[in-house]
């Protein structure tokens, strides 16, 4: 059994990813937990249901679209890290600096309460002002603790994964990973379940860039012109039907990056600056590869390069740290990126033994003084860079460096975060430079989410439109290249902002907050256990307890929090739960309660309720309070104040929790010097821009950021708002496809190379759907037995792509398996076996037999034969039988040993089989298609379903070998058959 439901890219024009694939014996498995550029808390509502049936989460890509949602299901789904996970090391370290740029870039991926769960904890709704609180949001560091969870694997390693805790046995589950190219890491991954060989390919490239190597459909053991045997022949294909109407790119990457570098040079020379969004871990790495190198190289015959004109730079909060992770995962990029490194570092060390050896000489002749000697690890550290260690390109992370180079006046080329447009330093780059019609915009892939609104859409839909008119670029070759005018339209820019709460807003959001703290104490008393809410972590003022919350575990916090479907039993009114759905703990929680009718309960409503108070611990024990263990010098003493004023005092002191309203309310010197500090503890410290060099060496004049950044807002109970501003839009708008994705024909080619037996389309808009899928009937007809194994679900719907094949399991005999000979073929176990099939009831506890009375009959001799009376006829009965197979009885067996026919297993090549041959003094020539010749006497045939076929002329010629005592027919045959294993048959 084998089904599939699409809860995210299914017949949409969303990116977002999440299949969830179910298998015989409720084994489900989550492929990607992709979310929109709008982070809409509703849409992973199916999600958020099916987790507590997961087996295995398995990630594809480091992108939004494929684990945006990641960090949200671990701190607000509570049996989401239970689960396990696994995706290669690039998507785990690339993923990680992601969701780490995403969350420090906008409050929108922040977990937006649920209008109805405010409404149920408040017992009003407010329809048309719709309050947008958000909780809090996770660290940088339980983002980290997040992605530690995720198992690493390799390519091509088949592995069998561990079950979730809730999940039943996994029952041979095997997934493999395959290269799928388009990012560093991206996996097709195979799954083995039985009898069901699933391949799941979404957004994989068939070509090969500068740093990402092409999928691995086709290996170098095939020749480049067949599919691997392992992704061969799947009995169902989840494929990808984005891109189906792209026109393959003439010219490979190679003219694609001739085309971008000769659009920056007309745009340079005029003295504009170039926008490029991108994502900020997977295709960013492509394009800033390929332009550090593009400047750094001397084009002109004069040793210029016109792109030095301009300066190059990478705007994300995260940049560095991508670039970090991604120079230590050289093994997953493209040999030839491998090569250039290798070629690097032979390099280095050569310059650097010269250098030594000179040194030597220098030392025998006369002495060096200390401040005389040169520096060999600079010399060589010029020579050859680290991966991802660009001379050229200047990352920025901070608000206040893009503002400053934004102020210059030169021509700058600046990539930014996120190529939505919605979140990162893009926007703002955007609007900053959309008067200016000298700018440009460069598109890397087309905008098809027409299901929200966004700045990305909207210029799509300019550039596709064309109504202010188009200029074309000449190119190199005679190619030409459009740039749309924008024609001064008005152009409206959203920007998300967190804001604090205040009046009748905060006082609904600690409702809320005491109604999951009260349905909390109602899960520990009806479970024995209560899970750590994420109340404690979000609201400290509303907290009735007294430990600090900085000391509870990141990793409990956050946990039951998103349960909408369950906030539904809490109370409507104000009174939190009424006495029906409290239970026997009215007699505790409701006042003026003080009987319970116990008639008809069970279990734990027929005794008196006891409210354990809980108590917070730690890896170490239960959390201790500093201050009660003080000596009384020490307490007088305490902050160089009397204790008898630490009444009256306002600022915090040991043990003591801070307010919201102390923060803000500060010096406002101290918090700029508190915010640094912060900033140090936390990793963001950065040094000082002015060490930057610009590409000839000299430091730039607009590296000093000595000003400090402005300190972020506090994250305490705060709501989301939007500040729309309007600005006249000049720059122009062009498009160059840097996606990474198949196109029309790699899909038209490769499919019927798979040969699946039933394809499930998903990951694209209908339109693309269906057009993908009336290819494949066409070019499939002889392989697709049914129209309807081609399946195109949308979004919920689930779909049964199982073999059309019946499997039993019967019971082999003990005399029947003491019979059996096995035989070892590539590692596997093979055996034929021949017997009766009968049918044996199974061992019932009202059926078993006294021990002692068959002992006794065992005694006597007796046994008891079945008579056709004790034949069972009822349904019920009959499925109690297990079906057997005993050993044949001796008088049919001299009738089944003419029938029995023995079995050949195994590959034969003919290509080994030449060569063989030919070490054995045989002459082997290939004559023909796909006919092997030997000693010009002997002819094999290998046809397309396998068979072996063998002619021989009738002359009988001893074999070399054989000392006139074979021929080469014989010689051949046995050959044959020592290249296949025999399995006997009977």
């Amino acid at each position: 059994m084998f089904n599939i439901t699409p809860l995210l890219g299914a017949q949409s024009t969303s990116p977002a990813s999440q299949y969830l694939l179910e298998f015989e014996g409720g084994v489900k498995v989550l492929i990607d937990v992709g979310w929109d550029e709008d982070f809409d808390v509703a849409k992973l509502k199916s999600l958020e249901r099916h987790v507590p049936t997961l087996s295995i989460v398995l990630l594809t890509h480091a992108t939004s679209a494929h684990l945006a949602a990641f960090a949200h299901c671990c701190k607000h789904i509570p049996l989401f890290t239970k689960v396990p996970i696994y995706a290669t090391t690039p998507v785990i370290s690339l993923g990680r600096t992601l969701l780490q740029d995403i969350y420090a870039s906008t409050p929108l991926a922040s977990t937006v309460i649920p209008q109805d769960s405010l409404s149920d904890s408040s017992g009003t709704s407010n329809t048309e002002h719709p309050s947008r609180l958000l909780l809090q949001p996770p660290t940088a560091e339980e983002i980290a603790s997040y992605f530690a969870l995720i198992n690493p694997l390799k390519y091509s390693q088949p592995h069998q994964p561990l079950p979730s805790p809730f999940s039943p046995p996994l029952n041979g589950l095997t997934i493999t990973g395959y290269r799928a190219g388009h990012t560093l890491g991206g996996t097709i991954w195979h799954i083995l379940h039985g009898m069901e060989s699933v391949v799941h390919a979404v957004d994989w490239n068939l070509a090969r860039e500068n740093v990402f190597d092409s999928a691995s459909w086709l290996g170098a053991s095939t020749g480049g012109t067949e599919v691997i045997e392992q992704l061969r022949k799947p009995t169902a294909l989840i494929c990808s039907s984005k891109g189906v109407e792209k026109p393959p790119l003439q010219g490979g990457h190679l003219k694609r990056d001739e085309l971008l570098l000769e659009t920056l040079r007309k745009v340079i020379a005029r003295g504009g600056t170039i926008l490029i969004p991108t994502d900020t871990s997977a295709r960013v790495l492509e394009l800033a590869y390929l332009l550090d190198r593009a400047w750094g190289k001397d084009v002109e015959p004069n040793g210029q390069n016109p792109l030095r004109a301009a300066k190059l730079y990478l705007a994300s909060r995260n940049g560095g740290a991508t670039m970090r992770n991604a120079g230590s995962l050289l093994e997953w990029m493209n040999e030839n990126v491998v090569r250039e490194f290798e070629t690097a570092a032979e390099v280095a060390e050569k310059e650097t033994l010269r250098q030594t050896r000179s040194l030597h000489r220098r030392g025998d002749s006369k002495q060096i003084q200390g401040n005389d000697r040169p520096n060999i690890d600079t010399a060589a550290g010029e020579k050859a860079e680290g991966l991802f260690e660009f001379k050229q390109l200047r990352i920025l992370e901070r608000r206040s460096q893009i503002n400053r180079i934004l102020g210059t006046k030169t021509a700058k080329v600046i990539l930014a975060s996120d190529v939505s447009l919605e979140w990162g330093f893009s926007k703002e780059i955007l609007q900053s430079i959309a008067s200016d019609p000298a700018n440009l915009l460069i598109f890397t892939q087309e905008y098809t989410n027409t299901d929200t609104e966004s700045l990305g859409r909207t210029l799509w839909q300019w550039y596709q439109e064309r109504r202010d008119g188009v200029a074309m670029e000449t190119i190199s070759e005679g190619q030409q290249l459009e740039q749309v005018h924008t024609g001064g339209r008005d152009l409206e820019i959203k920007f998300a902002q967190r804001a604090p709460l205040e009046g009748r807003e905060l006082l609904t959001y600690q409702r809320f907050l005491a109604t999951q703290r009260q349905f909390q104490n109602s899960l520990q008393m009806n479970n024995g256990t209560g899970l750590e809410t994420s109340i404690d972590a979000v609201d400290e003022t509303s907290s009735t307890s007294s430990s600090s919350s900085d000391q509870s575990e990141p990793g409990k916090q956050g946990k039951a929090l998103n349960i909408s479907a369950t906030l539904a039993h809490a109370s409507r009114n104000r009174g939190g739960v009424n006495k029906e759905q409290a239970g026997v703990s009215a007699l505790l929680q409701q006042p003026g309660v003080y009987d319970y009718d116990v008639r008809g309960k069970k279990g734990r409503e027929t005794v008196f309720p006891y409210n354990a108070k809980r108590r917070r611990c730690d890896d170490f024990g239960e959390l201790i309070r500093p201050e009660d263990y003080l000596r009384a010098e020490e307490r007088d003493e305490m902050n160089g104040q009397d204790a008898r004023n630490l009444k009256t005092s306002k600022e915090p002191q040991l043990g003591q929790k801070r307010k919201w309203e102390d923060i803000t309310s500060s010096d406002p010197r101290r918090s700029q010097a508190g915010g640094a500090t912060r900033r140090k503890l936390k990793g963001d410290f950065r040094e000082d821009d002015s060490r930057h060099l610009n590409g000839d060496g000299a430091p730039e004049d607009d590296s000093d950021d000595s000003d400090p950044e402005p300190e972020e807002p506090p994250l305490g109970p705060s709501k989301l708002t939007f500040q729309t501003t309007s600005v006249k839009a000049h720059l122009k708008l062009a498009y160059i496809d840097f996606s990474g994705l198949h196109d029309q024909r790699s899909l038209s080619m490769l499919i019927p190379l798979i040969r699946p037996r039933k394809i499930v389309l998903v990951g694209g808009s209908k339109l693309e759907t269906a057009w993908l899928a009336e290819n494949c009937r066409q070019t499939l007809g002889s392989i697709i037995q049914k129209v309807e194994d081609i399946f195109c679900p949308a979004i919920g719907e689930t779909v049964s792509a199982s073999m059309d094949t019946n499997a039993w399991t019967v019971k082999l005999s003990e005399a029947l398996v003491k019979r059996l000979r096995w035989q070892n073929v590539k590692g596997l176990g093979v055996v034929t076996l021949m017997g009766r099939l009968t049918a044996t009831a199974g061992p019932e506890k009202s059926h078993i037999e006294n021990p002692k009375s068959k002992r006794l009959k065992g005694a006597k001799g007796e046994v008891e034969e079945p008579k056709l009376e004790d034949i069972p006829t009822d349904s019920k009965e009959l499925s109690r039988l297990m079906p057997t197979l005993e050993t044949l009885p001796a008088n049919m067996v001299a009738a089944t040993r003419s029938v029995a026919q023995p079995l050949h297993v195994g590959d034969l090549r003919l290509a080994d089989l030449r060569k063989h041959l030919q070490s054995m003094g045989h002459t082997a020539d290939f004559r023909g298609e796909g006919t092997l010749v030997i000693d010009n006497l002997v002819a094999v045939r290998k046809s397309g379903t396998g068979k072996i076929e063998i002619e021989s002329g009738g002359i009988r010629v001893p074999g070399p070998y054989q000392k006139g005592s074979g021929t080469s027919f014989d010689s051949v045959r046995q050959r044959i058959y020592d290249g296949l294993a025999v399995i006997a048959g009977g």
